[in-house]
């Protein structure tokens, strides 16, 4: 109440409501050590009720962790350790970055995998190395946002019986009582998607004890719904609306501390509560004193075990891959790039057994799963392949929850048109930046047949306008090699767009700048213009240059898989690849042509679309939507003109 009274915003009615049941779970179950706020083996706790941050914040100041009183006294304000909803990477002990209702549940079964699939892999016969459970806090609106049960279905599929939900069932949304909307049986749905239930008074903390012991007990995922009442406490605004996004109000505090038998005076936290507290943060500290003997102890006695732990939770590829596909791919063949990066992943897969991953029911077309590979499942749950089914929402959830466990790199394919599914969790990777890798296929106008309703027009732009995600586009099964290699390498989330349709293979040797995210592919002497495309529009500027050698016209084409990694590159390279003082340029791309104007100028053409595609035969759908090679050499011909007659 404090906090959010000295902000003048936040959200008092959830932490408040559940205070009594969060103090159960942290001080009886959870295993976490204040010290070593990263230490592998704790287990992982998410508030997907990101609003009611303060409620976290005061465990984790009250248990020991590096939060301050006065962090706390600066929350929601600038460069605090506070934020509004938690931040995964800036405040010690938050595990994931919560707010959007739904993405921290989906997460917690991300990170339930995680810790399942480590677990077949490592633990051995008297050596438990991984054994660490996932709780959740949710609310009313994550159980409402569709993720959750596109992720819950999963979780239930899988028997992640080391995932326990806290459910804050205090039947109060921002609009009012939830039965305004909201008026389905929770728990019988989630008995029908395989969970264990139960339900109790969220303010009886021996109840909520008793129902912790049972879901410990139990193999199938656990979510208890706890009745519990926004704002406990506040004579005036308990159980309202009232309670949920604003500062309670002095008067209304001191009405509410009084209710409670709280005499300390603002901030102020008596020592019997500290003590009381970090009695959890101690054991944790023993149980973490406890595995470290026990990891040294399988040291010992599985050394190439333990080398390989150590080398999955640094998160580090594995060398020598590329060159094993020097020569996979002959030039002048044509191969699509989807078909390419399931050859990188045969290639890949093999050497780097921290990488998982799947498909949201498109395994065949997206060509995600190498070959040998064996399905993660209930059964097996050190199998590397993931069934997402048809839940792409949930698939990038679930993709960010195991890459910030660690110890794991996931991967997850779909359409590119499907992105749309998965903005939410896209977007929460970049700010996390979780190094999810999102494998999207069909990457344009050229996936043909299937219509306007499957080819994505807009997509890479929108993907482009998301900071921190990097966004590669190869123009060739080589350019894929290289693009995977980034995408293993690189710290943040990746967008890999990869064609249907099938594209000349270029020679290795001239594409090795497409590391740099930007190079000059083809040039001739004193290059008049420079045709600047991604993908399978760079073979068209190709062959649009060739047009314009015959006309005299000298070109360079410029291949431009990744933007982001090419902004990244020094200043005077990136002059060298686009000198400024050509200015006839012309920009190739299928989709719309946002974005590309601060590439090509004033006096440049950017080729692209304005409009839905069309349902026929990819060559056709080229030709009747302009993206032709012709239409590049006439742009590149206007573009001369306007420099040369402005």
């Amino acid at each position: 109440m404090d906090a959010v009274q000295r902000a003048d915003s936040g959200h008092p009615g959830m932490p408040m409501g559940m205070a009594d049941a969060a103090v159960v779970l942290w001080t009886r179950f959870l295993r976490f050590d204040p010290q070593a706020p990263d230490w592998f083996n704790r287990d992982r706790f998410v508030l997907s009720a990101g609003h009611g941050s303060m409620l976290l914040y005061s465990l984790l100041h009250l248990t020991g962790y590096d939060l301050s009183m006065d962090e706390l006294k600066r929350f929601r304000q600038l460069e605090s350790l506070t934020p509004g909803h938690p931040e995964f990477g800036l405040t010690p002990g938050v595990e994931a970055t919560t707010g959007p209702l739904g993405q921290g549940l989906a997460n917690g079964i991300g990170m339930a995998a995680a810790e399942r699939h480590l677990a077949a892999r490592f633990n051995q016969e008297g050596f438990d190395l991984v054994d660490h459970r996932t709780f959740v806090i949710a609310s009313d609106g994550d159980l409402m946002e569709g993720v959750t049960n596109e992720a819950s279905s999963l979780a239930g599929h899988w028997k992640l019986g080391r995932l326990i939900v806290l459910y804050d069932d205090n039947e109060i949304t921002i609009d009012g009582d939830t039965d305004l909307a909201f008026t389905e049986d929770v728990l019988e749905r989630y008995r029908a998607l395989g969970w264990h239930t139960d339900r109790v008074d969220g303010h009886d903390p021996v109840a909520v004890e008793a129902a912790l012991e049972g879901a410990l007990a139990d193999e199938r995922p656990s979510i208890i719904a706890c009745r519990t009442h926004i704002g406990y406490g506040s004579p005036n605004r308990q159980g309202s609306s009232e309670a949920h996004g604003s500062p309670l109000g002095d008067e209304e505090i001191a009405l509410t501390k009084k209710a409670l038998g709280w005499t300390a005076e603002p901030f102020e936290v008596p020592g019997e509560v500290y003590d009381f507290m970090r009695q959890a943060a101690a054991k944790g500290h023993q149980a973490h004193v406890a595995w470290d003997d026990r990891l040294r102890d399988f040291g010992d006695a599985h050394p190439d075990l333990l080398a390989s732990f150590e080398t999955a939770l640094a998160g580090t590829p594995p060398q020598g891959w590329v060159e094993a596909l020097a020569d996979a791919f002959e030039v002048g063949g044509m191969v699509a790039t989807r078909k390419a990066s399931g050859a990188v992943l045969n290639a890949l897969k093999p050497r780097w057994p921290a990488l998982i991953g799947g498909s949201a029911d498109l395994t065949p077309s997206n060509n995600t799963r190498a070959k040998g590979d064996v399905d993660f499942s209930a059964s097996d749950y050190g199998g590397r392949y993931l069934r997402f089914g048809v839940r792409e929402h949930a698939m990038g959830s679930i993709l960010n929850g195991m890459n910030v466990h660690g110890g794991v790199r996931a991967y997850g394919g779909t359409f590119l048109i499907f992105s749309d599914y998965m903005r939410p969790a896209i977007r929460l990777a970049a700010l996390s930046n979780a190094p999810s890798i999102f494998v999207f296929t069909h990457d344009s106008i050229g996936l043909g047949e299937d219509g306007p309703t499957h080819q994505p027009i807009e997509h890479l732009a929108a993907l482009r306008a998301i900071p921190n995600l990097t966004v590669l586009r190869p123009a060739d099964a080589y350019e894929t090699v290289i693009c995977w290699d980034l995408a293993a390498s690189l710290k943040g989330p990746v967008a890999l767009a990869l064609t249907r349709q099938s594209l000349p293979v270029l020679d290795a040797s001239a594409v090795v700048g497409a590391r740099r995210g930007g190079y000059i592919l083809s040039e001739r002497d004193d290059a008049q213009v420079i045709l600047i495309a991604t993908g399978s529009e760079v073979h068209l500027a190709l062959s649009a240059q060739r047009i314009l050698d015959e006309e005299g016209i000298r070109s360079r084409v410029v291949s431009l898989p990744s933007i982001e990694v090419f902004d990244k590159q020094p200043a005077d390279y990136r002059e060298q690849v686009l000198p400024s003082k050509i200015i006839a340029r012309v920009s190739v791309e299928a989709g719309v042509t946002q974005g590309w104007h601060r590439f090509v100028g004033p006096n440049g053409v950017a080729v692209g679309l304005s409009r839905f595609g069309e349902s026929a035969p990819y060559q056709h759908v080229y030709e009747h939507l302009g993206m032709t090679v012709d239409a590049v050499a006439e742009a590149a011909r206007r573009s001369l003109k306007a420099v040369e007659d402005p």
